[in-house]
C-alpha cells in the first residue's frame, strides 16, 4: 500500500504512518512531494484508508525478497559504516553490520543516523539502548568505546535479532526484556530512546540517566523535556534527534 503526500503535508503523514505502521515502512522522495509505502494485510489496508482517504494497493511480485536488498543502503557517521550483511564495508570505517530479520532498525533511517552522529559527541560511559529493534544504536554505542551496554525491548524477535547482531559484531551487551512504559529501566550515563515521543517523554520521568538522547519524532516536536534541559538538536528529513541533560 503506497500514498502520495505533497511536500506541505510530509511531516503530519510520517507522524500518522508511525502509528499505523510502528514496525516501519519506505519514505520515496518524489518531484512534489514524498510516497510512504506499508508492505501490509487487508488490516492495515483498511486503517491506511481511514486515516488517509486514499491510497494505492498492488500485489507483491515474486522474488520481491531479493529486490528488497536493493532498497537498502550503507550509511556512514560518526566514524561508523553501517550497513547488512552483504554489503561490503570500506577499510576505513569502523562497521556495524545490521540484519534486521524480524525487528525494526537498519542503520538506514534518519533517527537512527541522528542518534548516532549525536552520540558520537558525547562522553564516554554505560549506555542504555531502549526499544532496541535490531540493536543497531546499542551495537553502534559498544562500537564507540561506550561500556557496559544494554540493549532492552518489549519484543522477543527485537530481542532475538539485538543478539544475534551483537554476536555478528563481536560486542557485548546485556538483552534483557522490558517495557518502557510500564517497567523500571536499567540505570546508565546515557540512554538512547529512538522510539515515539509518548515513549521518551514516560521514559525520562524514570530519572535514571544523566544524559538522553531521543528520537523518532518529527522535527515539529517541541524540545523540551520535563526533568531533563536541552543541550542540542539535530535534524534530517523532517526528524529531529535531541541531547537531554538533567
Amino acid at each position: 500500500m503506497s500514498i502520495e503526500i505533497p511536500a506541505a503535508r510530509a511531516e503530519e503523514a510520517r507522524a500518522r504512518m508511525i502509528e499505523l505502521f510502528p514496525e516501519g515502512f519506505e519514505e520515496i522522495e518524489r518531484p512534489d512531494g514524498v510516497e510512504l509505502v506499508a508492505y501490509t494485510d487487508p488490516g492495515g489496508e483498511e486503517r491506511l484508508w481511514t486515516v488517509f482517504g486514499h491510497a494505492s494497493a498492488s500485489d507483491v511480485p515474486e522474488g520481491w525478497e531479493a529486490r528488497w536488498r536493493e532498497f537498502h543502503r550503507p550509511v556512514r557517521v560518526g566514524g561508523l559504516w553501517i550497513g547488512q550483511p552483504w554489503q561490503e564495508p570500506p577499510p576505513d570505517a569502523i562497521p556495524v553490520v545490521i540484519d534486521p530479520g524480524r525487528a525494526f532498525g537498519t542503520g538506514a533511517h534518519p533517527t537512527t543516523r541522528l542518534c548516532v552522529e549525536l552520540l558520537a559527541k558525547l562522553p564516554r560511559g554505560s549506555v542504555v539502548d531502549i526499544g532496541c529493534g535490531s540493536g543497531v544504536l546499542a551495537i553502534a554505542a559498544a562500537k564507540l568505546g561506550f561500556g557496559p551496554v544494554t540493549a532492552v525491548d518489549s519484543d522477543e524477535p527485537a530481542l532475538e535479532a539485538t543478539r544475534r547482531n551483537a554476536d555478528a559484531n563481536d560486542v557485548s551487551l546485556s538483552v534483557r526484556r522490558r517495557d518502557a512504559l510500564s517497567d523500571e529501566l536499567p540505570d546508565g550515563d546515557v540512554a538512547i530512546a529512538n522510539v515515539t515521543r509518548e515513549i521518551v517523554e514516560a521514559v525520562a520521568r524514570q530519572k535514571r540517566w544523566r544524559i538522553l538522547v531521543a528520537s523518532g519524532y518529527l522535527a515539529s516536536e517541541p524540545s523540551e523535556l520535563v526533568e531533563y534541559r536541552h543541550r542540542e538538536r539535530a535534524e534530517e528529513s523532517g526528524w529531529a534527534a535531541d541531547v537531554f541533560e538533567r
